[in-house]
């Protein structure tokens, strides 16, 4: 179980300087660390923790009158996990706002994997998920959400993609960033190319798509590849690749990123007979 919390009543206490202005420095990065924010959030942190995925807990901070609602998540953090609680003033002027759930976890990120690494930890039937030019922190956390729902082994982001531990994306996919394998780093090409060579059949999913999303066949391994919200997939993406469609009323350009991703995702783990 984590250590016994200790209160803190000053917002400028160095124990507590990797929470301070947590909005503002999601911006600026953390060398290495990370927010999780909500006791589901908490919840998946300490059970990451336990599978030894690389995610691990530097310290916590709670709202005083949160304690006892998180006292069983507490405990499946280790002793050297300092757990630090305090007043509602005191909590609003580390976090630099009010809008907050009163549970924040400083965590410490894994080595980065970038393509082949990850590639080559992958079971032999496979789908996963591929990110082209992903910015929207909501959008990015609700695709790990949907990959976890339909039991995606990984997602891949392109180098333009933003990073799914921004604390509102870690938010949003309600902890499943840290459940779900990913790698970020790599040319939308590049990526895509090694899918292709580690035998994945690649599908870009676009309102021009040629066939609809219904109608990909089942296949040993499967990719799905997602573009930016208003531009969609960049033409040589297109081009180079098979595309499938969701078929919709006309009169709308097209769905949310996230929403599509859902569909797709569902149609495909139907045809896997991952799930029934």
């Amino acid at each position: 179980m984590a250590a016994d919390p200790v209160r803190i009543d000053d917002p400028g206490d160095p124990r507590i300087a990797g929470f301070v202005s947590i909005r503002e420095r999601d911006l600026t990065g953390r060398d290495g660390l990370f927010i999780a924010e909500g006791t589901v959030v908490l919840r998946m942190l300490g059970e990451a923790g336990a599978l030894g995925n690389g995610f691990a807990a530097e310290a916590i901070l709670l709202l005083e009158n949160r304690l006892a609602g998180v006292a069983d998540v507490l405990a499946s953090f280790p002793q050297t996990v300092p757990v630090y609680v305090a007043s509602q003033a005191v909590f609003n002027a580390v976090a630099g706002f009010d809008m907050h759930r009163g549970v924040l976890a400083l965590g410490r990120k894994p080595a980065a994997e970038i393509g082949a690494t990850l590639l080559g930890r992958l079971p032999e039937t496979s789908l996963v998920l591929a990110g082209c030019g992903l910015s929207n922190h909501d959008n990015v956390g609700s695709i790990f959400r949907n990959a976890a729902a339909f039991g995606a082994d990984a997602v891949f982001l392109d180098e333009t993609s933003c990073d799914p531990l921004y604390r509102k994306a870690v938010r949003v996919s309600v902890g499943s960033v840290l459940t779900v394998p990913f790698s970020r780093g790599l040319s939308a090409v590049v990526m895509l190319q090694g899918l292709a060579e580690a035998g994945f059949e690649i599908w870009g999913l676009s309102p021009r798509g040629d066939v609809p999303v219904a109608s990909i066949p089942a296949a040993r391994r499967i990719a799905l590849v997602l573009g930016t919200e208003g531009e969609g997939l960049p033409e040589v993406i297109l081009s180079s690749f098979r595309t499938a469609r969701i078929p919709q009323r006309p009169g709308l350009d097209s769905l949310n990123v996230a929403t599509a991703s859902g569909i797709a995702l569902y149609q495909i783990a139907l045809a896997m007979e991952r799930v029934g």
